[in-house]
Parts: structure tokens; C-alpha cells; sequence
């Protein structure tokens, strides 16, 4: 099989009334465009796999590599503009599959009918570098149903002054919700700024059934995986 040209955002959309020009029904056509993804990612064809999934805090667009799962959308982003940096950074040939995300979708799921407490997919780290990443790969050592502030994180991270840079760590986790930056708030226990909005943080919170700590309450870190 030999690599075509590159594949950025296929749709693969029938317009209306082009029946009789391609007369596939909706099922065929979804099934056509996943035996593509599929036979795309296997070829080693793909760069970057897409999908939308609808959750109680809106809509998330999830997307994954060959290695796992690179990104986590919230709508506010604009899933386009995501999309194109997806390709910018990854590289072009993209394609909205459900090829190495049906996983992702199934715990999603889990985790918001509240019957999955933490999530066990592979994760692709590409799009963090330096502090940042160091900062996001503690996220998942804030237990379920506990919170840790922005200056627990620095001093978890070796750098206890580095309050601000943490909060921008959290700011720009590309796989909220999967890695629980909503967990982190201010040492106040105000909730913070959340790249999905206060509500969708408030929200995944809630589900989790957390009230916002006082300021003496001290937060619940696990075990390093």
C-alpha cells in the first residue's frame, strides 16, 4: 500500500441531496470511514486519530497517536483550531477515526457514570516539555475526592517557589480530565483558572463529590505509579 496524499481533517460527509450520485447510507458511510481509520493506523499511515465524545461537561474532542492518547479538547478550545495545531506539531495526516480512542471513550464514560476512579490508557507526553511536564505527571497522584493547592504541587516538584509556573502547568495540561489538573486549586480553596472554564471544573468536581477545601484542610496525595 502506498502513501497518498496527506490526509487532514477527513470527514468524509455526503451532501445533501447527492444520493443517486453516491447512494450509501449513513451506516455504510460511518463504516467505511472507520475500516479507513483502522487500515490507516495499521499501515502506520496515520499520524494523529480523532474523535468527539459527549459528556456531561460538554462535548470533548479526544485524539491519539500511535503511542496513546496526545490530547484532550474541551469545546471552548475550538476543536478546528485544535485540529490544526494537532497537525502543525504531530504532523498532517489526520483523521477522525475511532482507531485508538474506542478505550478512551469507554472509561471516559466509566469515570462520568461514576463507576471509574482513575484512568488506565497510554498517554502520549509530545506536546509538554521541561517543568510543565514534570508539574502534569504528578496530576495523578491527587487521589479521587481530594484536592492539593498550587504550592503543594511545587513542593511535591522539588520547587517550592515555583507557585506560578505550577498554575501554568495546570493551565496548559493537553489531557485534562484524563490527568486531573481540576483537582488542583489555590491555596484559598478557590477553584483557580481550568482551561474547560470554572464550570466545567466546578462540575468535575462535584462529580467527584468534593467541596472546595478550607485553607487549613491539607489534601490527599497517592502513591507515586
Amino acid at each position: 500500500m502506498t502513501e497518498g496524499p496527506p490526509m487532514a481533517h477527513v470527514e468524509g460527509t455526503v451532501s445533501a441531496g447527492s444520493a443517486e450520485e453516491f447512494p450509501v447510507t449513513a451506516d455504510e458511510l460511518s463504516g467505511l470511514r472507520a475500516r479507513l481509520g483502522r487500515q490507516a493506523a495499521a499501515a502506520g499511515l496515520l499520524d494523529v486519530s480523532y474523535r468527539q465524545v459527549d459528556t456531561p461537561i460538554g462535548p470533548l474532542l479526544l485524539a491519539a497517536t500511535e503511542a496513546g492518547l496526545v490530547r484532550v479538547a474541551f469545546e471552548i478550545e475550538g476543536f478546528d483550531a485544535v485540529l490544526g495545531s494537532l497537525a502543525e506539531r504531530i504532523g498532517p495526516r489526520v483523521l477522525a477515526t475511532d482507531a485508538r480512542l474506542a478505550e478512551t471513550a469507554r472509561q471516559l464514560e466509566e469515570y462520568f457514570t461514576g463507576s471509574r476512579r482513575s484512568f488506565d490508557v497510554s498517554l502520549d507526553w509530545q506536546l509538554t516539555r521541561g517543568f510543565r511536564a514534570e508539574v502534569q505527571r504528578l496530576l495523578p497522584r491527587i487521589a479521587y475526592g481530594h484536592t492539593a493547592s498550587y504550592g503543594d504541587l511545587a513542593r511535591l516538584a522539588g520547587k517550592p517557589t515555583a507557585v506560578r509556573a505550577v498554575g501554568t502547568a495546570c493551565a496548559t495540561n493537553p489531557l485534562p480530565v484524563v490527568v486531573p489538573c481540576h483537582r488542583v486549586l489555590r491555596a484559598d480553596g478557590s477553584l483557580g483558572g481550568y482551561l474547560g472554564g470554572p464550570q466545567a471544573k466546578t462540575a468535575l468536581l462535584a462529580l467527584e463529590r468534593i467541596a472546595p477545601p478550607r485553607a487549613a484542610d491539607s489534601p490527599t496525595l497517592g502513591p507515586e505509579s
